[in-house]
């Protein structure tokens, strides 16, 4: 490949994401998708409606990218999630942080850039108090606390940073047939238990869940497929175009926001380059957008009072650290990491379960007490 095809080839992966990515925004927006939604309605109503809907999104991204590895198409220590230490102290803190920020800041990431497409302005506030945190969290005066506490703390694990990798060492498949296995396992049963009872078999369950997970497999096949090439014209080494990292990617939202605004602040030094993870950000908030005009629901919102705006504040910055902390969000690493049977990312999204669970416990008992 020569620097022409690289150059097209950059465009193509770009374009695509900006496709598939505005396609997601609009279904985010009309299913109702979201992580804290999900736990919220479990925890306050007894309602799992759409906490299947999101099981029906991991499902369904575990199997598709398991049988893309199965097939020899995709390989996840070709991941970003793929490491030879686990950083678990780094996923249980940064998860539980980006847990509570996402209840108290009114929906994680994904879905701040759904609702800031349909006019919401609070959500606006909540993304760039994000942005900012998350690249101190990233280059500046955190990233130092960061790297030198909570990094120390890990797990040797070569080779095991996947079930998949596990399961082929205490079964001597291979890996591609040993992960095929434990995605058919872990898919099949999430996928069973989603479509069991009335909210199960709901159309917008049905929809709006199979759709999200679709579209985190084909972001993995656009970087690791469309994107892929053997020999970069100027290294010569193996190389995934438009990737902020050099390995294949999926979606990914509190790091890639944060780092639109840092390309919007000092894009002049020349050092900035368009990623897919940055199309995506624009992709989810014009997919919303266009819905939300579509259908008439687009509406501007703000803040109803001081005590609104703190909530907010205070959940944009914890999702921000924790986001970076936990290297993903609940879509970052409860979706795209999750679908290639990360054990840092299952623990992660065990974290920010946890996180949102005990700030929904402790607001439902500030309103008995207040009432």
């Amino acid at each position: 490949m020569d620097a022409a095809q690289l150059a097209t080839s950059t465009w193509v992966v770009l374009l695509c994401t900006l496709a598939l990515s505005t396609a997601l925004g609009g279904v985010l927006q009309a299913s109702h998708f979201c992580t804290m939604g999900a736990i919220s309605d479990a925890v306050l109503m007894q309602d799992t409606t759409r906490l299947k809907q999101w099981a029906l999104a991991i499902a369904v991204a575990i199997l598709g990218f398991g049988a893309m590895h199965l097939a020899g198409w995709i390989d996840p220590q070709k991941s970003i999630y793929s490491a030879p230490h686990l950083l678990w102290l780094s996923s249980l803190v940064g998860g539980v942080l980006f847990g509570v920020g996402m209840v108290l800041g009114s929906g994680c990431t994904s879905k701040s850039l759904v609702r800031l497409g349909a006019g919401n302005l609070k959500s606006l506030v909540v993304l760039l108090v994000m942005a900012v945190v998350g690249l101190a969290a990233l280059r500046g005066l955190l990233a130092v606390w960061r790297v030198n506490t909570l990094e120390t703390v890990s797990l040797h694990a070569p080779g095991q940073a996947f079930v998949g990798s596990w399961w082929a060492m205490q079964s001597g498949w291979s890996v591609p047939q040993a992960s095929a296995a434990a995605a058919l396992c872990i898919g099949g049963a999430l996928l069973f238990w989603s479509l069991q009872g009335r909210s199960g078999a709901s159309r917008s369950v049905l929809w709006g869940g199979a759709w999200v997970g679709l579209s985190v497999v084909a972001l993995w096949w656009i970087t690791g497929v469309l994107g892929h090439g053997l020999e970069h014209p100027e290294t010569l080494e193996e190389f995934f175009v438009a990737t902020t990292s050099g390995r294949m990617e999926s979606f990914s939202f509190t790091s890639p926001v944060a780092m639109v605004l840092d390309a919007f602040m000092y894009f002049s030094d020349g050092s900035k380059r368009l990623t897919v993870a940055m199309v995506s950000v624009f992709g989810v908030v014009l997919g919303s957008c266009l819905h939300a005009l579509w259908t008439g629901s687009f509406r501007w919102e703000g803040f109803a009072h001081r005590a609104d705006l703190v909530r907010h504040l205070l959940g944009g910055a914890l999702m921000g650290v924790g986001g970076v902390t936990a290297m993903g969000c609940t879509v970052g690493q409860g979706l795209s990491g999750v679908s290639t049977l990360s054990w840092m990312s299952v623990l992660t999204l065990i974290s920010m379960g946890l996180g949102a669970w005990l700030t929904l416990v402790w607001q439902l008992r500030q309103m008995e007490h207040n009432a």
